[in-house]
């Protein structure tokens, strides 16, 4: 196939390489503008940008990929496929018209689960014990389009970080397989089901502030779900410190009201917090100015004592 691929982030990084692996001529690359990052605010390309131009394909960076002169550069090519995976820009219902097999979308999650931005963040927050990869078909409304294939993995202890590189390496996979079924005429199209569709927003900040009064287990998700942004926070000491890894842990007791927040362990090597239901141990901190450091490390350096409280 004479395929146009879009995608931006990291996670649609293995699926393209696997297109061209297969065979297929990617003839164009879209991606979202380089962006400014850190004090020096320099340009940086996306995770896509840098593989295509590895592989050798033409890359575009349109503002706005509804604009007319972008419309006609993309029918000019003539694609067979468009293969969007995180591109971070709606298509048009022109553009979704453009190619003989239509636009297909990588979806890390098992839709109609999880429609938005944020779904393997989701996932891991909210406790599901599976998500997976949707290929399904583009259409007007955001992520409604029909399915035409799905792979299911279990979370675990999966943090965002690994759990995306494992969602990657399946849907590079299946769009390939999905992509052959589309050319045989033998790819299923099957309908959403709206009434058990649940959306997943974009991630904020304020996400990440750590409130000790919920479940040590569902803090632990919070702590796995916003790695590595936009990170779970509290304050020690009264300063902010970035949570990177934690562990809910069970002691020998319940925690009492007036424990809640407050260190109800500590050791040279470990403190536990308590929360709602059982008590939070930090694995691995990011103190405010500084990298991140092991427990121990972080301890080395501030003594932590049984009554001390923890965030705001």
């Amino acid at each position: 196939m004479r395929v146009v691929y879009m995608g931006t982030p990291d996670f649609a990084v293995l699926p393209l390489k696997k297109i061209c692996e297969a065979g297929h001529e990617v003839v164009a690359v879209y991606t979202q503008p380089d962006k400014p990052k850190g004090r020096s605010k320099k340009l940086v390309p996306s995770d896509v940008k840098v593989a295509a131009e590895e592989l050798g394909i033409t890359v575009y960076q349109p503002e706005k990929l509804r604009d007319a002169e972008s419309v006609e550069i993309l029918k000019g090519m003539n694609p067979d496929i468009i293969v969007v995976a995180a591109y971070g820009q709606i298509l048009s219902e022109e553009i979704l018209n453009i190619p003989k097999y239509g636009c297909i979308n990588i979806h890390a999650s098992l839709l109609p689960k999880y429609r938005g931005a944020s779904p393997i963040e989701a996932s891991i927050i909210n406790g599901d014990e599976k998500t997976g990869v949707t290929i399904m078909y583009m259409a007007k409304g955001l992520d409604t389009g029909d399915i035409i294939s799905q792979v299911e993995t279990p979370i675990g202890k999966h943090n965002t970080e690994t759990l995306t590189a494992e969602l990657s390496k399946l849907g590079a996979e299946l769009v390939v397989s999905t992509m052959k079924d589309l050319e045989a005429g033998t790819a299923s199209r099957i309908p959403q089901n709206d009434e058990e569709s649940c959306y997943a927003g974009k991630l904020d900040k304020a996400m990440g502030l750590i409130d000790f009064s919920q479940p040590a287990e569902k803090l632990e998700r919070l702590v796995r779900g916003l790695y590595p942004w936009p990170c779970a926070y509290t304050s020690i000491g009264g300063k902010n410190v970035k949570i990177l890894e934690a562990e809910a842990v069970e002691i020998d007791r319940e925690v009492s009201a007036d424990e809640i927040g407050k260190v109800v362990y500590a050791d040279k090597k470990k403190f536990y917090v308590g929360t709602g239901k059982g008590a939070l141990l930090f694995s691995k901190l990011q103190p405010e100015g500084k990298k991140p450091m092991e427990l121990q490390a972080f301890l080395n350096g501030y003594k932590i004592e049984v009554g001390e409280s923890i965030g705001q």
